[in-house]
Order: C-alpha cells, then sequence, then structure tokens
C-alpha cells in the first residue's frame, strides 16, 4: 500500500519512485526467459525496427500483428549498409512486445501479485487492466532513442488513465539512457493520439504545445528492482544509448476498467482473450 507521502508526490509530480520493489532473484529470471525468447527469434523471417522517430509511418504489419502476441524488434543501427548485424543477435534486439505478461509464464508472474495491484489501486485505478507489456533492452552502443511523448496517446481511456509501470532490470543513469520527465507535466494537454483503423494508422496532432526542454526536464536514474510508476500525461524521453552498458527495462501498461478505453487504441482485445489485471 502506498503511504499518503508517496501518494502526494505521484500527483504532485506525475511519478512516483519505489526502489526495491523487485527482487534480485526476480530480475534474473525474466532476464533469462527474455533471453531464451531473443534466442529463439530467426532475424531471417523478420527484419522489423523500432523507432519512435516517425512511428505512424514506421509501423508494419509485423508491428501491428505483436498487439496481442510476442515478437522481437531491432534496433534502428543493428544493421550495416549491407543488411548484416553490425554485432550478434543478442546484442541487436531492441526490444520484445506486446503481450507477454499474458502468454508467457515468466512474464505473467512477474507482471502480477497482491503488491502490484495495492500499488495500482493506492493510485486510484480501481480495476486495473494490463494492456501491453514491453522489455526493452537500450543496447550497448546502439539502444536508440525514444522521444518525447505521453503514453495516454496509445492507451486513450474516457477519462485519461493510463497509468505506466517501468520496471528497472538493471541501474539506469544518465550515461546508459535512463528516463528523462517533466515533473508536473501530467497537468498539461494530452498533445497528440495515435489512432488505429483496421491496418490504417495515423498519429492525429491535437494540442501544439511544446515538447518539455533541459531547462525543465529531470533524469530518473533507477537501481535495479527500482518500480517507477507515472501518469499517462506525464511527458518523458529517453536519449540514445552511446555506453558500454545496457539498460534492460521491463513496462506494463494499465489502465482502469471503469473508463471507457477507445476503439481506435491500436491494442483491442476480444472476449475470447479479455485484458485481465495484477490479480488471479
Amino acid at each position: 500500500m502506498l503511504s499518503r507521502e508517496q501518494h502526494h508526490i505521484f500527483h504532485r509530480d506525475g511519478y512516483l519512485m519505489v526502489p526495491g520493489f523487485k527482487s534480485t532473484d526476480e530480475i534474473a529470471q525474466l532476464r533469462e526467459r527474455a533471453g531464451q525468447i531473443v534466442d529463439a527469434f530467426d532475424p531471417g523471417q523478420n527484419r522489423s525496427t523500432f523507432t519512435t522517430q516517425n512511428q505512424a509511418t514506421a509501423s508494419d504489419a509485423y508491428f501491428l500483428g505483436s498487439d496481442n502476441a510476442v515478437r522481437c524488434f531491432f534496433e534502428e543501427e543493428a544493421f550495416d549498409g549491407a543488411g548484416q548485424l553490425r554485432q550478434p543477435k543478442a546484442l541487436s534486439i531492441n526490444k520484445i512486445g506486446h503481450a507477454m505478461h499474458d502468454l508467457d509464464p515468466v512474464f505473467d508472474a512477474f507482471s502480477r501479485g497482491p503488491a502490484l495491484d495495492a500499488v495500482a489501486r493506492g493510485l486510484g485505478l480501481a480495476e486495473p487492466l494490463i494492456w501491453q507489456s514491453m522489455y526493452i533492452f537500450k543496447q550497448p552502443g546502439i539502444g536508440g532513442e525514444v522521444r518525447w511523448h505521453q503514453d495516454a496517446a496509445f492507451f486513450d481511456t474516457d477519462p485519461v488513465s493510463v497509468t505506466t509501470f517501468w520496471f528497472a532490470l538493471e541501474d539506469a543513469t544518465i550515461d546508459n539512457g535512463c528516463l528523462w520527465v517533466e515533473p508536473g507535466g501530467h497537468r498539461g494537454p494530452m498533445r497528440e493520439r495515435f489512432l488505429r483503423n483496421g491496418d490504417a494508422i495515423r498519429m492525429e496532432k491535437l494540442d501544439t504545445t511544446p515538447w518539455p526542454d533541459d531547462s525543465v526536464a529531470v533524469p530518473l536514474e533507477a537501481k535495479a528492482g527500482s518500480l517507477v510508476v507515472f501518469h499517462g500525461l506525464l511527458p518523458h524521453y529517453s536519449a540514445p544509448n552511446r555506453s558500454p552498458a545496457s539498460r534492460h527495462a521491463y513496462t506494463l501498461h494499465v489502465t482502469d476498467g471503469r473508463t471507457a478505453y477507445s476503439p481506435q487504441n491500436w491494442i483491442q482485445r476480444g472476449s475470447g482473450f479479455p485484458a485481465r489485471g495484477f490479480l488471479p
């Protein structure tokens, strides 16, 4: 259960860091399973890369089909001019997404439990529903930038309810591409919305408010095992990783089932595969 002070910090700043939320053993199990998924992935079958620089045009059928699947995506700089990997496959994957929490037992165990449910309810999510999971590698030397954005753009509800649960699986530092946020920025407007109609997608501009700059952005350096939760309207980004150290992290995107989930959100679930919460 969150303390009154933690509750105050979240609503004041739009985010809250909880050190030591996950144990070393829990992290080791998740990292081992992620490694197994990457090892089994055949790069000859698909070489889709992940980028946030122009996501509406970069999203292909492989990406859209990952909404309720488990798929691997390469870093933008993974390949050379001849189309060959510059480094081993295990050091070339940007992320795994987007339904491991429901389709893989190890990820399911990491993604659920009474402690997470208590955090969600403490933040006001009376009926938490997990829509998306991502294992992010932020590879050494080639880890891609994630541009400024708000997660509510991808999980639109009325009213806004999406909350991000971000787990540091390694120490996240300024050097290896930690998150940067705008404290209090969640009180600003929703700037854009990622819309899907069948296989047609587009980014709709909603507000011209500029993204934050270095004068207001602060880094969220986090020790391995830390949980960072943040509001869906909180602007955040991460810089490229040019260091020799990776920055593994795992994220969940959660909405409140009491709110109206947009039928134009890119991830949808039918009655045969419903979104579930943190408890069995």
